[in-house]
């Protein structure tokens, strides 16, 4: 497995000095089209359209179905009948839910809300739901962010004498649900122009064609559609980019008591709410309620006219992503020390019967990125589990769950998060099983973390005003992500820990230019630096605001050192060296006398021990030499020094730690087997 930086891999696209000058020339000032050029948009008419949040909204009876959902859902409230709205407990779907039971109420509706609990339901509709329901004397369920699967729960509709109308935006299968209607951009037989709604967008368009008024419910609405699209992570291009510009100007001057009490509940000046603010402030509270087994919370919030009611609930959501956050820290220590010890694993599968079902899945994510691998976290009951699963590096969790279906009593999802159930003594197969399918998918140069860098830019385009043109750009998200940039060679100044310890605080000089950054969940040893190094930088850049006093600030993303040659990363199928290698592939690893020199004087020089990521340690001897050097070559080298006993190796997550032996005289490098292996291979 390749052992990376956060970021192995920055990418950073060259500017095309035509495309710069004529955006430029166009109006745009120099940072914006330096983004925009970056990223293909060569003219100011292209990149116009690019950032457009006036895009035309489609009629959306262009959805298949759409005519029979509208005519059922009209019927239903012409009779007065009783109508629930069935959604799911993440963010899309509590604002699904929240915006059509508002909109049917309002046209006169008989409507009541329904998401089921997570911990006891589930996802999506289900027949304790349905029983309930059918109970309450509920005419027509209409479901929304779910309902495309519910094969057989459409059934169970159907013999309650329930009719059930489908909205959702997930991928469909090959049988849809025999349903009264359903709605679905992704349906093979639709003509819709955008597939990329989110669950809250095609509720949307329903209530659009119930009113046949698009502008209407969208200056009612455009507050939750927002919030859905962005925490949903969905393109911010076409009517998503349409819905999240007008959704938050809604926001910043909202007349929900329960917006505004969460806004102010959270720290969120309403004024400097933006997609990111959503991402990263608001969403996670709001899907506290779902993911902690309180999903009222958030339902009365959003429905609410009352301000004191709505201050009582945010102050209450609030507390409750706190208690979340608390359960997550203890889940994610406690999945840490299970950890085995030695080479780290092909993927992570842990249980425990104390874990809490609501929470693991973001454990499982974090652990994911933290540990480059897939992970498979399952929260044990007496003699089955039920597991939350994270993908990383591209490898599909549910193909492979396709292929252990065996071991497994239920599983769906999709290739990058999916959930299972399996039997306590299954366990120990499953985690032999899924740690070969990942071993195999890694072999060669391993999974990869890439960091898309839109330039490389000079220190003196940090200005407050510049930064502050980088507004034009907004909203941003998928599709039209936060501007990311670099400034290479830079000495840390200084390095203050914050956040009781979580965060580092850095003072960056290059030339006569002093910058303040702020590295979030970083030590300078996790990213291995020391006051006085010379490093490049990656990093959002953004305004920090200070007793009056607006000062630029580098939001830093990742930290490498700074050399003077090339540095790859690349891996060159190092993980064959003892199963075989193509004739190429060992050429590009066997190094020649002068990079094992290089090799051998850094080490000597840094040792006797050294615990260092291995694509800093090739930066920092490629600094040293002045010569190339890729991580492949330089892993090669190590096992040729570990091989005639002039150091050992051990590795330890994301780094590798070096010991040098303490022996005397010369070493015959000739007689290492890794040597052998590679002359042989190379033909030589």
């Amino acid at each position: 497995m390749c052992i990376a930086l956060k970021y192995g891999i920055w990418n950073t696209q060259p500017l095309e000095a035509g495309a710069l000058n004529a955006l430029v020339t166009g109006g745009y000032p120099p940072l914006p089209a330096m983004v925009l050029a970056s990223r293909g948009l060569t003219d100011p008419k292209k990149a116009a359209a690019y950032l457009s949040c006036d895009a035309e909204l489609y009629d959306p009876f262009l959805m298949t179905d759409m005519d029979k959902a509208v005519a059922r859902v009209q019927q239903a409230i012409d009779r007065g009948e009783k109508i629930a709205v069935f959604g799911d407990y993440d963010v899309d779907g509590i604002t699904s839910t929240c915006m059509l039971t508002d909109f049917l109420r309002r046209r006169g509706g008989n409507c009541v809300s329904y998401i089921p609990s997570r911990l006891e339901e589930g996802y999506g509709l289900n027949p304790i739901a349905i029983e309930q329901l059918s109970a309450e004397g509920v005419n027509l369920i209409i479901s929304v962010d779910c309902g495309i699967t519910a094969i057989a729960e459409a059934e169970l509709c159907r013999e309650k004498g329930i009719d059930l109308v489908i909205t959702d935006h997930h991928e469909c299968k090959d049988r849809l649900p025999a349903a009264v209607a359903v709605v679905d951009p992704h349906r093979p037989d639709g003509g819709y122009p955008h597939k990329n709604l989110s669950g809250v967008g095609v509720a949307f368009k329903l209530a659009c064609a119930l009113s046949g008024d698009q502008e209407a419910v969208l200056r009612e609405y455009a507050d939750m559609v927002c919030l859905g699209t962005v925490a949903d992570v969905m393109l911010l291009q076409g009517e998503n980019r349409v819905f999240v510009a007008r959704g938050l100007e809604s926001l910043r001057s909202t007349r929900r008591p329960g917006f505004a009490a969460l806004m102010r509940e959270s720290g969120c000046a309403s004024e400097a709410v933006s997609a990111s603010t959503i991402g990263y402030n608001l969403a996670p509270r709001i899907n506290a309620a779902g993911r902690m087994g309180q999903i009222d919370l958030a339902l009365n919030l959003f429905l609410t006219d009352d301000e004191e009611e709505a201050a009582d609930l945010a102050r209450k959501l609030c507390d409750l992503n706190r208690q979340r956050q608390a359960v997550e820290s203890q889940i994610y220590s406690q999945a840490v020390s299970m950890l085995p010890e030695g080479q780290p694993p092909e993927a992570i599968v842990l249980a425990d019967d104390s874990w809490h079902q609501g929470v693991v899945g973001i454990v499982a994510s974090r652990m994911a990125e933290e540990y480059c691998c897939p992970a498979f976290l399952i929260c044990l009951d007496g003699e089955h589990g039920k597991a939350s699963s994270r993908s990383f590096g591209g490898f599909n969790l549910f193909t492979s769950l396709t292929a252990l279906a065996p071991l497994l009593e239920s599983y769906g999802g999709h290739e990058l998060a999916a959930g299972f159930t399996i039997a306590r003594g299954n366990i120990m197969r499953f985690r032999q099983e899924i740690c070969a399918l990942a071993a195999e998918y890694y072999l060669g140069s391993g999974p990869r973390t890439v960091l898309d860098v839109d330039c490389v830019i000079p220190p003196e385009l940090m200005t407050v005003r510049n930064i502050d043109a980088l507004s034009i750009l907004e909203p941003c998200g998928n599709g039209c992500p936060k501007p990311v940039f670099a400034m290479e060679r830079m000495t840390v100044d200084r390095i203050t820990m914050v956040g009781g310890g979580r965060h580092m605080r850095l003072r960056l000089r290059t030339g006569h230019h002093t910058l303040n950054a702020i590295y979030f969940s970083a030590t300078p040893e996790s990213v291995s630096i020391e006051q006085g190094d010379l490093v490049d930088v990656a990093f959002n850049a953004q305004i920090n605001e200070f007793r009056g006093e607006r000062t630029v600030q580098m939001n830093v993303l990742d930290i490498r050192p700074s050399c003077c040659a090339e540095s790859s990363p690349e891996m060159y199928d190092y993980a064959r060296i003892r199963t075989g290698l193509s004739p190429a592939a060992a050429a590009q690893l066997l190094p020649d006398r002068v990079t094992l020199g290089d090799v051998w004087r850094y080490l000597a020089a840094a040792g006797p021990s050294i615990r260092e990521n291995p694509v800093c340690l090739c930066r920092k001897i490629v600094r040293r030499s002045g010569r190339p050097l890729g991580v492949g070559k330089l892993l090669t080298c190590l096992g040729i020094f570990a091989d005639v006993g002039l150091l050992s190796t051990h590795r330890l997550h994301k780094y590798i730690r070096i010991d040098l032996a303490h022996t005397s005289g010369k070493a015959d490098l000739n007689q290492s087997t890794t040597m052998q292996l590679l002359l042989r291979a190379k033909g030589s």
